[in-house]
């Protein structure tokens, strides 16, 4: 495998970079880190499981991207998918009218997804989908007489995207601050994060039982008759991977029935083989009202996302002049979704699903042996995606102040863990943890590949703190 890029600027990678420094705002960045010359990362090209920066250096892309790149970079077929159909219908509008991609996909994801959620509606990105489930909750509940329900709940520390109503349902504070007062109505529960539950930590499906019950909870206090929606992620991201205690999910679906409130499953990461099937609720075996997805649809070869609601939900829409008055312009685009068909069958060609669900407990355990280092004190997940939390003291579970987590998060983990060759993330969502998502093609040598890397870097930042 050839370890020079494929694309150089004119004038070189550095002068690359520099215009880099010098127009882009990237996201979720500080940018001070560039400001007086820092080299701004460049990646050029993708093959397999593998990155390459424009200085020519191979990294094992330990987070697919962003949770996304499930079949691995470099497919040809799906690039051959894009330009077919750029060729054919570059782009046209879901507004009042249809075309054959997103016709076909729909029907495709609704035979995927559980239960009766058979109507499918297209956004770009996961955020746009989780906006466009709480709208659609908030009007089902106006043309179905309880107009007074338009509450949300949500889980502390959960990330629902970025757009003001999903940026509401998501429990992160630093990442909500500075842009409110946000849409009102939702509020928060606590997580599924075993390893520091306030309650029954000593048995998780206790534990598991106690936080749904919260939901239920919240649902009393706020009036039954004001909330319209609880969402969760079946695995919960931020905070690192907290996967549902056996019972969890199939009681929080107790609770909405009993509330006549809509059970909404995130699954913008958490679906597409990330769990080891198409939809991790699926997995779990309970069936949400509706499903948020995106990410892992196209592999992150073009934007696309759904939201898939169930038949119920659609119910109200089919008759008189009511309508959903909502909608992207490159919602369902036609390359998107062409590539989204090819993805899929992929995935289906290829068993990736399988592949997932066959290997998980080797990935498990190799990322396990870690925990014989002082400084991890949990390795937990589901499928193909896992957090390490890292503490001060194994005994204790005493995590790092604010001040150590920022010297050994971003003072040293994220650029040490990268100059050694694996893009993954470490973040403090919550407490201290390292993430990791990788495609969904990987086996055993890549898993040894993560851990070695991983134990070489963990060792390193413990002999520093």
């Amino acid at each position: 495998m050839s370890t020079s890029p494929q694309y150089v600027s004119e004038g070189g990678a550095d002068a690359l970079a520099e215009k880099a420094r010098q127009h882009l705002w990237m996201h979720f960045t500080r940018h001070s880190t560039y400001e007086h010359g820092g080299h701004v990362p460049v990646i050029v090209r993708g093959d397999g499981a593998y990155i390459w920066d424009d200085q020519g250096k191979r990294y094992f892309d330990g987070l697919a991207g962003l949770f996304t790149v499930q079949v691995g970079h470099g497919r040809t077929e799906l690039a051959e998918a894009a330009a077919k159909q750029a060729a054919e219908l570059a782009f046209f509008p879901l507004w009042s009218y249809a075309h054959p991609k997103a016709i076909e996909l729909a029907e495709r994801l609704a035979g995927y997804a559980p239960g009766d959620l058979n109507r499918v509606f297209f956004t770009t990105g996961g955020g746009e989908a989780v906006e466009t489930a709480w709208k659609l909750a908030k009007q089902y509940y106006k043309l179905t007489g309880r107009p007074m329900k338009h509450k949300v709940i949500s889980r502390a520390v959960a990330y629902h995207g970025t757009p003001q109503g999903a940026l509401s349902i998501t429990g992160i504070p630093d990442a909500k601050k500075f842009f409110e007062p946000l849409v009102p109505g939702a509020h928060k529960v606590p997580n599924t994060n075993f390893y520091r539950a306030p309650a029954h930590s000593d048995d998780l499906t206790a534990f598991g039982r106690w936080a749904a019950d919260r939901i239920a909870e919240a649902i009393e206090f706020e009036g039954p008759d004001t909330v319209a929606a609880v969402f969760l992620e079946p695995v919960q991201n931020s905070g690192g991977c907290f996967p549902p205690p056996p019972g969890y999910l199939e009681r929080v679906r107790e609770i909405c029935d009993a509330y006549d409130v809509l059970m909404v499953a995130d699954e913008t990461i958490c679906a597409f083989g990330r769990i080891g099937d198409m939809f991790a609720m699926s997995r779990f075996g309970v069936t949400p009202d509706a499903i948020t997805c995106a990410k892992g649809l196209s592999s992150g070869y073009a934007p696309i996302g759904a939201m898939i609601a169930s038949d119920r939900l659609f119910e109200p829409f089919k008759v008189g002049t009511d309508y959903f008055p909502h909608g992207y312009t490159f919602g369902g685009h036609p390359v998107s979704a062409a590539v989204a068909m090819a993805n899929l069958d992929i995935f289906e060609s290829e068993g990736l699903n399988e592949h997932v669900r066959a290997n998980e407990d080797a990935f498990r355990a190799t990322l396990g042996r870690l925990q014989d280092l002082p400084i991890v004190g949990d390795v937990r997940g589901a499928g193909f995606f896992y957090g390490i939390e890292l503490v001060k003291d194994k005994t204790t579970k005493e995590t790092f102040t604010e001040d150590e987590s920022e010297r050994l998060l971003r003072g040293f983990l994220s650029k040490a863990l990268f100059d050694a060759g694996l893009y993954c993330r470490a973040d403090d969502r919550g407490d201290p943890v390292i993430q990791l998502a990788p495609p969904v093609i990987i086996g055993q040598e890549e898993f040894d590949l993560i851990e070695q890397i991983l134990r070489t870097v963990l060792t390193e930042a413990w002999s520093i703190l």
